[in-house]
């Protein structure tokens, strides 16, 4: 397998859609396009009048201060509507400073999800979860994931791109191994460590590694905006934007923070230098202190089907820690604004068995080999 980062995401089918509604540009980024859902009018069933039930929510700056950080699976039986994210548009600088190594990827469609009833009152969103690969380690599974949220949308507005919706959410990155990484000898060989030792080892969500993830400029404050329209943060490239296909769009920037600790030098060490590996193979994309925004473009909004909604993370989760990655296809390359295509740095692999060996020798007195052999890649 090329090593780099691949994102991977369950796709839901709602309602049945030709694939010729989908542009040139979107088969480009998409591998099965037949069961992406673009459903272009909004279902029957809109009432509206949240939006508008505080004069602070409006724009051009809404404040939703007023409205309590909800947990995100707490109120399922309130959802009625949705849309769904079909091009999640993201990027990030591969080199944090200089503007010229901004990247974008397009994920997998699908990957993000806003639920609301029908005044429009927001109360749930679904934020992505992905995986990437090591030739070291095997794949890791990562996960933004909401711990809270609030906000509002408005399918009435004239001018979509404006004040279609307006939403504030909490989130954690969280980082563990994938099943497939149980093959790997430097994965069994550092657990024993760990084991023996009685510490804490990511080898599942409940054990992950905590990335803080935080406002842009601002680390002590925790919520970031989700606001409408296209990201003017940076000039998008044509291949990025969906304006011919998408009903709305709306963009989210998050900056990225410290990993939490777990109190120990050893397991503090070696969660930063997983985050490295990963961040070797991926542009830096969760690198302390680099800025990840997305342009989040979805269809017109649908029914919710709450029993859907419930197990889709679970439902997706399931995929990915078989090893099979996204059941319904993955999203596009990553590349710069001129289309070409950004590669990982060269020796990968043995820029990750350099991080192993210090760290190895530093915390248990082992010393390796310059190179490693057939049994740890």
């Amino acid at each position: 397998m090329e090593f780099g980062a691949y994102w991977v995401v369950h796709l839901t089918v709602d309602t049945e859609v030709a694939t010729s509604d989908l542009s040139e540009v979107a088969k480009e980024h998409m591998v099965t396009l037949e069961k992406i859902p673009n459903n272009r009018v909004p279902v029957p069933g809109w009432k509206g009048g949240f939006s508008t039930s505080n004069p602070a929510f409006a724009y051009p700056d809404p404040n939703l201060t007023s409205l309590p950080l909800l947990g995100n699976m707490d109120n399922i039986t309130r959802l009625k509507r949705q849309v769904h994210v079909l091009w999640p548009e993201f990027s990030w600088e591969t080199v944090i400073g200089d503007s010229t190594s901004r990247c974008f990827n397009m994920f997998a469609p699908d990957i993000s999800r806003a639920g609301y009833d029908d005044a429009g009152r927001v109360w749930s969103i679904i934020c992505p979860q992905q995986g990437s690969y090591s030739p070291t380690f095997g794949s890791l599974n990562i996960e933004v994931t909401v711990t809270g949220q609030r906000g509002w949308v408005n399918e009435s507005v004239v001018d979509r791109d404006k004040d279609l919706l307006a939403a504030d959410m909490n989130v954690t990155g969280k980082v563990w191994f994938a099943p497939s990484a149980k093959d790997k000898f430097a994965y069994n060989f550092i657990k024993l460590l760990f084991e023996k030792r009685g510490l804490p080892f990511p080898l599942d969500k409940a054990h992950a590694i905590q990335v803080s993830l935080h406002k842009v400029g601002d680390p002590n404050d925790p919520t970031i905006s989700v606001r409408s329209g296209l990201s003017g943060a940076y000039k998008n490239p044509d291949f990025a934007l969906h304006y011919g296909d998408a009903w709305g769009v709306a963009n989210v920037a998050v900056e990225i923070g410290p990993i939490l600790t777990c109190n120990h030098p050893v397991v503090d060490e070696f969660n930063a230098m997983i985050m490295d590996i990963f961040n070797l193979g991926s542009g830096n994309i969760l690198k302390q202190g680099n800025v990840l925004t997305w342009n989040v473009w979805f269809d017109a909004p649908t029914y919710v089907c709450q029993t859907e909604w419930k197990n889709h993370a679970n439902y997706w989760r399931e995929s990915i820690d078989t090893g099979h990655g996204s059941p319904d296809g993955q999203g596009s390359e990553i590349k710069y604004f001129d289309g070409t295509v950004f590669k990982p740095i060269d020796a990968v692999a043995e820029a990750e068995w350099d991080k192993i060996k210090a760290w190895l020798k530093k915390h248990f007195g082992i010393s390796l080999p310059d190179s490693p052999s057939a049994d740890w890649v």
